[in-house]
């Protein structure tokens, strides 16, 4: 299969601008409740209704797209986020914002579950981790703009969320180019939960839980872990910029990687990386070297769940696919729920490096599981059998 430029071209084009309005609003918020003295457990709680919306909504994407097609439905999702953000300001108090919060996960959850799905499937066979490596760079450069933004315009009044709601609308163009195409054989996979998904695929699902923790306790607290270790604001703000740079200058990379070897291989590779570097962090906090090791975190923090949904594009296609996405969108929401609270929790009760030792901890187990799962594997294939998923 070849390509579908256009609507590669639109999907990307959409989800560039949508990333820089989420990738502002997230230390933004976070950001102003902690220059409220609100806790960082607190700030965690709050953090983690957004990924309990996609948790609740994930389990609808299938059944709404295949009734009411996916493009009218990210529509739909994309008009209330943009409300949804100016909603914040409007209805400005700490008990407002968790219902809030809980609201836009559910849109967003179906935002980036079917946007992702057009792009595995609008992907040619041959360069599809090349092509979802492209999309993950364009999706992390415009998340990384918004901390950047918010370190410019700052947190104060209503500039920032008027920003971002501008940025929404902006991004609901290209989404209106998207022309999905109708298979001309009868769908013989019905829409399911992730229930009936996870035995298909077990170990991309755990890869995505682990991923959906690092990213959102990165992108809740780690401009307060920078704080809480002495760095300004802008700094602050700045490293989770630079912990996104990686995904956007080293994602390519990985999925050149991932189309020529085992993506098994190269979603372990990420992992032990990742959990290394992880754990070099607070030696060098204060000083430059935090940034190339912030740019290499990113990278194959990031790099798991690339692989992960190249390889979900590789084995699966039409309604299995979306049931796979939503699937995927249904692990993002549970695990970064887990992770909001978790990375929350870690910062207050540990030391101020708890953040990091948290997450260096996660991708050390899955790396674990899945060298565990390749030693399996060359045994299973002594009797003819892949069992690995």
């Amino acid at each position: 299969m070849q390509p579908n430029t256009r609507n590669l071209v639109a999907a990307c084009a959409a989800i560039c601008v949508f990333g820089l309005a989420f990738g502002m609003s997230y230390p933004l918020l976070s950001l102003i409740l902690e220059s409220r003295g609100v806790s960082s457990a607190m700030i965690g709680v709050n953090a983690s209704m957004g990924p309990l919306g996609i948790l609740l909504a994930s389990s609808v994407i299938s059944s709404l797209a295949h009734r009411y097609g996916a493009r009218r439905i990210v529509m739909i999702a994309s008009g209330l986020t943009a409300l949804l953000l100016l909603c914040y300001r409007l209805f400005d108090t700490l008990e407002a914002w968790f219902v809030i919060r809980l609201l836009q996960g559910m849109c967003i959850g179906v935002l980036f579950s079917l946007s992702e799905a057009w792009i595995v499937s609008y992907a040619g066979n041959e360069s599809r981790g090349r092509v979802v490596a492209i999309y993950s760079s364009i999706l992390s450069a415009s998340f990384g703009a918004g901390p950047l933004l918010v370190a410019w315009v700052g947190i104060e009044g209503w500039a920032p969320f008027l920003i971002g709601t501008v940025v929404l609308v902006i991004g609901m163009f290209p989404l209106s180019l998207v022309r999905e195409e109708q298979s001309q054989e009868p769908e013989e996979v019905s829409p399911s939960g992730i229930l009936d998904f996870a035995p298909k695929a077990p170990m991309l699902l755990a890869c995505v839980g682990v991923f959906a923790i690092f990213d959102a306790a990165t992108l809740s607290l780690l401009p307060v872990y920078g704080i809480r270790n002495g760095l300004d604001l802008q700094a602050s703000a700045g490293m989770l910029s630079a912990l996104v740079l990686g995904n956007v200058v080293l994602q390519f990379p990985i999925g050149w990687f991932a189309d020529r070897f085992p993506k098994r291989l190269v979603l372990s590779s990420c992992a032990v990386i990742t959990t290394l570097f992880l754990l070099l962090l607070p030696f060098t906090i204060h000083s430059f070297w935090r940034w190339p090791v912030l740019v290499l975190i990113g990278a194959t923090g990031y790099g798991v769940y690339t692989v992960s949904l190249a390889s979900l594009g590789d084995r699966f296609s039409g309604t299995e696919l979306v049931n796979g996405s939503a699937s995927f969108a249904t692990m993002w929401g549970g695990g970064a729920m887990i992770g909001s609270v978790t990375s929350g929790w870690a910062l207050l009760t540990l030391n101020s490096h708890g953040l990091v030792v948290y997450l260096s901890l996660t991708y050390f187990i899955l790396g674990t599981a899945i060298l565990l799962r390749l030693r399996n594997l060359r045994r299973t294939r002594v009797a003819g059998v892949d069992r690995y998923r």
